[in-house]
């Protein structure tokens, strides 16, 4: 195990589309850690690639895809494994899945089996990742969804996917997804369908998992509202790179690149009144068969001059804060 609690790390992964002869560059180069007990909160919108980057680590990506470039390594018990040289159906992967890693997709309806009851699911993980007994199986699937706010457990567990409300759907497959207690828990918009109440439990229950069991959790959002509340590290995705990067406290408060400055600008502060101008970022999210040459957020920033067209570096802000922008200095300066 790393010293810095890493238990994943990625770097410079590549992960492309291939569609009519054309090559889409999903992702492009991103790098970063996800650390035991520590919750990373991976932002921006949509299309930026972080979904592509939550499932090229389980290996669930499309046949058309393929991970270019690049290394993902698990440390493990046992030692580091790279899980960018697994076969993605073969037995280590299998056994990574699930119990160490595990992942809450963003459509419930695409993610469960609809000719399997919801408990038949939830006992499948169990069955297959830990030594419980059928009974045992089931008493946990029964507590899982109760631990979800699901109502009557015991006669929702024998339903099927049809017969749960949207919200429900979610709640289910958070259950499974937390069934055996992973190590690292990957969230792709997990909260997307459900009520404030609802979010703030299943929020809860996450902070719960990290603090009994050191999980180290990866979240995707658009939410900067969750962002503030659960986050220790932030990395802002823009068409498939990590434009900034660092603590939820220097990112937030300190944002070192035009385009995390322009999303915390288009959202409403609480408590200052309809008088606060709310400003949208400018411009649409470029075509990814035809991207803007160097910075890709040029054609919408503000700070843009010739400089721009060449592909920035990795500068360091502070401490673990990083950005890729020639005019970050300057986007700090600016105080609003």
């Amino acid at each position: 195990m790393n010293k810095d609690n890493t238990i994943i790390s990625v770097d410079n992964l590549k992960t492309y589309f291939y569609t009519n002869e054309r090559c889409n560059k999903a992702v492009n180069g991103v790098s970063f850690k996800i650390r035991k007990g520590r919750t990373l909160c991976v932002v921006g919108e949509s299309g930026c690639g972080k979904t592509v980057t939550a499932t090229s680590i389980m290996r669930l990506l499309p046949k058309l895809s393929r991970i270019e470039e690049g290394e993902i390594t698990y440390y493990s018990d046992q030692g580091p494994i790279r899980i960018d040289q697994l076969d993605p159906n073969g037995s280590k992967m299998r056994s990574l899945r699930g119990q160490d890693i595990a992942m809450i997709f963003q459509d419930p309806m695409t993610a469960l089996n609809p000719v399997y009851t919801v408990g038949y699911q939830i006992r499948e993980n169990l069955k297959y990742h830990t030594d419980l007994t059928k009974d045992e199986a089931k008493k946990r699937a029964v507590e899982l969804l109760d631990n979800m706010g699901i109502p009557l457990p015991e006669q929702r567990v024998n339903e099927y996917i049809h017969q749960f409300s949207g919200g429900m759907r979610q709640r289910a497959m958070i259950a499974m997804a937390m069934a055996c207690n992973p190590k690292v828990l990957l969230a792709d918009e997990p909260t997307t369908a459900l009520d404030v109440t609802i979010q703030a439990q299943i929020f809860d229950l996450m902070e719960e998992l990290k603090e009994d069991y050191n999980t180290a959790i990866m979240m995707i959002t658009h939410d900067m509202g969750v962002v503030a509340e659960l986050a220790d590290d932030v990395a802002v995705m823009y068409m498939g790179n990590i434009v900034e990067s660092g603590t939820v406290e220097d990112v937030l408060r300190n944002p070192a690149h035009p385009y995390t400055k322009a999303l915390l600008k288009s959202i409403p502060v609480l408590g200052k009144g309809r008088s606060q101008k709310l400003e949208p970022i400018r411009g649409n999210t470029p075509d990814p068969f035809d991207r803007p040459k160097g910075c890709q957020f040029n054609p919408r920033c503000d700070y843009m001059t010739e400089k721009c067209y060449e592909t920035p570096e990795s500068f360091t802000v502070k401490g673990e804060h990083y950005t890729k922008c020639w005019h970050y200095e300057k986007v700090l300066s600016d105080e609003e």
